[in-house]
């Protein structure tokens, strides 16, 4: 597997992204989302697992870059859990951030960093069962600790049920100081401050990457496609990849290459790693 086996990109930066990447691999960073990018989505989200070659992949991508990262919504503990991300050496140096980029979890040390809750979040916790018990049946709560999440997967009708919560969701999030994130049929209550695009252009810096590809699947991940243009501003190469679905266009409208959902990022990520040489180099 080599060079031919990769997808081309359908832009000029894409293909100028891919090509540099290629080139000078130790200068480069590859940051995925998770849900909807490694995992496939599925109704309940305590049940969502990595793609089982994901962790694979990644481990024999990491000893050829700059650095390999995760960053996503959920809590970064529960992410690493999820994803088997402890399993393999390899990924040694991996960065998980989770919360939007809020906690912090190092392969090195094993341990999570994660800033002091909001107080908005519990008194959210405390006030949406009572509203989402006026809504219909299927409606479910995910508590990610620093944020909060409605589903509406499991409902009658999804997207019709996301619809009528997206006012008082907005009402109750705008009371206690909470920002709404809209998804995939989902509705997240989280504090305001930090979003993925932030979270990315900070390990850009950290790591000195010259090259950075970004992997995401839903409207949370808009952030960090915006970072990757304004890196590109700054000569930093940039290949936008959307884990593309039925359910969100938006990603795949400003992608450089669209795969076909977790499957087809993880065969983009095995394809990179067969194409790059054993070891990173400048």
């Amino acid at each position: 597997m080599g060079r031919d086996d990769l997808p081309t990109p359908a832009t000029d930066a894409g293909r100028a992204g891919l090509d540099a990447l290629l080139a000078r691999p130790g200068q480069a960073l590859v940051a995925v989302d998770f849900d909807g990018t490694l995992a496939p989505i599925v109704p309940d989200p305590d049940q969502a697992r990595a793609h089982p070659e994901a962790a694979p992949a990644l481990a024999r991508l990491a000893p050829r870059l700059a650095a390999v990262a995760v960053i996503t919504g959920r809590p970064a503990g529960l992410a690493v859990r999820y994803g088997g991300f402890t399993a393999d050496p390899a990924l040694g140096d991996l960065v998980v951030l989770g919360g939007y980029g809020a906690e912090r979890w190092d392969a090195a040390s094993g341990e999570v960093r994660t800033p002091p809750p909001h107080p908005g979040v519990e008194a959210v916790r405390d006030e949406l069962p009572a509203l989402l018990a006026e809504s219909e049946q299927g409606v479910h709560l995910e508590d990610k600790g620093r944020a909060l999440a409605v589903h509406t997967r499991r409902a009658a009708e999804p997207a019709a049920a996301l619809e009528r919560l997206r006012a008082p969701l907005a009402v109750l999030a705008g009371r206690h100081g909470l920002t709404v994130e809209p998804g995939r049929l989902v509705l997240e209550l989280r504090p305001p401050g930090m979003d993925k695009g932030q979270a990315l252009t900070g390990l850009v810096r950290e790591t000195g990457a010259r090259t950075v590809l970004y992997a995401g699947d839903d409207l949370g991940d808009l952030a960090a496609f915006d970072a990757v243009e304004r890196l590109r501003g700054e000569g930093v190469r940039g290949l936008l990849v959307c884990s593309g679905s039925d359910e969100v266009t938006a990603l795949a409208d400003r992608a450089d290459l669209v795969v076909d959902g977790p499957e087809g990022v993880v065969r983009l990520l095995t394809a990179l790693a067969a194409a790059l040489p054993a070891a990173s180099g400048a």
